[in-house]
């Protein structure tokens, strides 16, 4: 009975041993089996290289002024005698804006028009004498001499009745000078004077300012750099310009808000700015609502051309090296991944408008970049952006960050 104990026990153990490294045994069967698999490639979001048509805009700043801005002036000294105009209110050309006391210029009118009458008929026995030595001298009743002393006397006043017609008209117009009118039409401003006040002829200060305002001009200013990248750009055939020959221009206001009605670019200024480096460019608005008032600051968005071969990328799908180059990384032979530098002009909403690095059908890692090593193979699947699919079939437009 004492030595069938310790058998049991020691069959007991003998068979936890067998289970134990049978368990065991059937895990490391499983390991093994695990490791025989290879691990799939990690899936990435690719993007195909599509040359398409952009037409590139350069955003500037600047201000807006008047089409036409004209200066009253008096050109007659006197009191003024009213003011005929409501300040801030629309005027129409030749209407009278102010009247000039006349009484002086009216007596001088009076005086220059008494001196012609006088000296028309001062002319009629002059010129009857003149007439009737003429046919004296033929019968020779009268001498050469005094045939030409009338002919002297009649040339004499007919000048005289010339330089009364001619004081005549001066008065006329000093009178007429003593009512200021509006030169142009358009918007007339605050009065600098009020009634009573005294003016003097050509005044450096004026008595009101008038604005055509129908139609704006805004001029911007844009580097002289920019400027030659374009015309370069336009030379190589790189840029195709509008067939018009003048380029669209597009406006936003002070609060962000664009402007309904387009303009189109008028000229560029011949000469750069020495202190600036910039040269001022001018184009022109309709504003029939007067919404467009002179001083505004406005944004101006110029159509440069169009590059009808344009390769965009992502801004997610381009990176920077230790250089701070831009480079990007593709799906190449044997689906692996290759880095590849590139040049970039400038953005166009959230893409990179790509100059040179790129050709057409490459694909480009956009998603998934921290997976795509160099050498690594991939799994690469189309990339889809809601954003992109929405403007499909559109013209995208590129500005230039100022």
């Amino acid at each position: 009975m004492m030595t069938s104990v310790p058998q049991r026990i020691v069959k007991t153990i003998t068979l936890a041993t067998i289970c134990f490294a049978g368990l065991v045994a059937a895990g490391c069967g499983q390991q093994g089996s695990t490791g025989g698999q290879q691990t799939p490639p990690p899936e990435v979001g690719t993007l195909s290289v599509q040359p398409q048509k952009v037409t590139l805009t350069t955003e500037l700043s600047g201000r807006t002024s008047a089409y036409f801005i004209a200066e009253v002036r008096p050109q007659v000294s006197g009191i003024v005698q009213k003011r005929l105009f409501v300040e801030g209110k629309d005027v129409k050309a030749g209407e009278v804006l102010y009247q000039i006391d006349p009484s002086a210029y009216q007596a001088v009118f009076d005086n220059a028009r008494a001196a012609l009458a006088r000296a028309e008929a001062n002319l009629i026995p002059v010129r009857l004498k003149a007439g009737r030595y003429q046919e004296l001298l033929k019968i020779n009743a009268v001498s050469q001499q005094e045939s030409d002393d009338a002919t002297a006397a009649l040339k004499q006043a007919e000048a005289d009745v010339e330089s009364a017609k001619a004081g005549l008209e001066t008065a006329r117009i000093n009178l007429a000078y003593t009512k200021v009118t509006a030169p142009i039409s358009g918007r007339i401003g605050r009065s600098a004077v009020t009634d009573g006040a005294l003016v003097t002829a050509n005044q450096p200060a004026a008595l009101a300012t008038i604005q055509q305002i129908s139609t704006m001009y805004v001029d911007v200013t844009q580097s002289s750099a920019e400027l030659l990248r374009l015309k370069q750009s336009l030379a190589s055939g790189l840029l195709k310009s509008s067939e018009k020959g003048q380029a669209r221009v597009r406006l936003i206001l002070e609060d962000g808000s664009p402007y309904q009605l387009p303009g189109t670019l008028k000229f560029s200024e011949v000469t750069v700015d020495q202190t600036t480096g910039s040269v001022t460019l001018r184009a022109v608005f309709p504003n029939p609502k007067q919404m467009l008032l002179p001083g505004m600051f406005v944004r101006a968005v110029v159509e440069e051309g169009m590059n009808e071969k344009a390769i965009l990328v992502p801004q997610r799908g381009v990176t920077r090296n230790p250089a701070g180059n831009p480079m990007v990384m593709l799906v190449g032979e044997g689906e692996k991944v290759e880095p590849r530098m590139i040049k970039v002009a400038r953005t166009i909403g959230d893409n990179w408008l790509v100059s040179e690095g790129l050709k057409e059908g490459e694909r480009i890692i956009v998603e998934g970049l921290q997976k795509s090593r160099p050498g690594t193979v991939v799994k690469a699947v189309p990339f889809e952006d809601k954003a992109e699919g929405s403007t499909k079939g559109k013209t995208p437009n590129a500005t230039s960050i100022k």
